[in-house]
């Protein structure tokens, strides 16, 4: 029974939960920003559907390029959060409950991340596009697909509504990117 003390904090229905309890054990070195195991070939984590654990995802990706400089890991980090905060925003992965996967693979020549989602129960199978003026400064949305067309050296996605995966590759010398124009 909740006090009547007028000293004691005010009870709230939120309970504060440290982001480091959603790694899993064996996986902590996947979070720690250090290039400890650069020989790696593939890492792959299953994360919340909710904007809360984003700073675990940014810190997952920032470890996968943490052998690369500061622009190929923070271009490689932005991509990726986009399209975690898509899959949040845009599938049922952003429901209570809902997760989505991350998939890195490594080769020689750069990382490729693969992100899926629960996808939507209803509406066509079609390929993702980039709105047209999401670079646009003005652009109320749009920016994240429009930003991985533009900065990734490839992208693309399976096409399917109902489980969706959109994977984009950089190169590790950011071949095929604006980034190194823009930039």
């Amino acid at each position: 029974m909740p006090s009547n003390n007028p000293n004691d904090p005010p009870i709230s229905g939120e309970v504060t939960v440290p982001l480091a309890s959603f790694i899993r054990p064996l996986y902590r070195h996947y979070f720690s920003g250090r290039p400890e195991r650069p020989n790696y070939r593939a890492r792959r984590y299953d994360f919340a559907g909710t904007p809360t654990v984003m700073p675990l995802v940014r810190a997952f990706l920032d470890t996968c390029a943490a052998e690369h400089d500061s622009d190929y890991r923070y271009l490689f980090t932005l991509l990726g959060s986009e399209l975690c905060n898509n899959a949040i925003r845009h599938s049922r992965s952003g429901q209570p409950g809902g997760s989505y996967i991350l998939n890195i693979q490594r080769d020689r020549h750069g990382l490729r991340l693969t992100c899926r989602d629960r996808g939507q129960p209803t509406g066509p199978d079609q390929h993702l596009t980039p709105h047209p003026d999401g670079l646009s400064l003005n652009a109320k949305s749009g920016r994240g697909l429009a930003m991985v067309d533009a900065f990734a050296s490839d992208w693309g996605d399976n096409g399917r509504a109902q489980f969706r995966s959109v994977w984009f590759y950089l190169s590790y010398d950011l071949a095929g990117s604006r980034w190194k124009a823009d930039h």
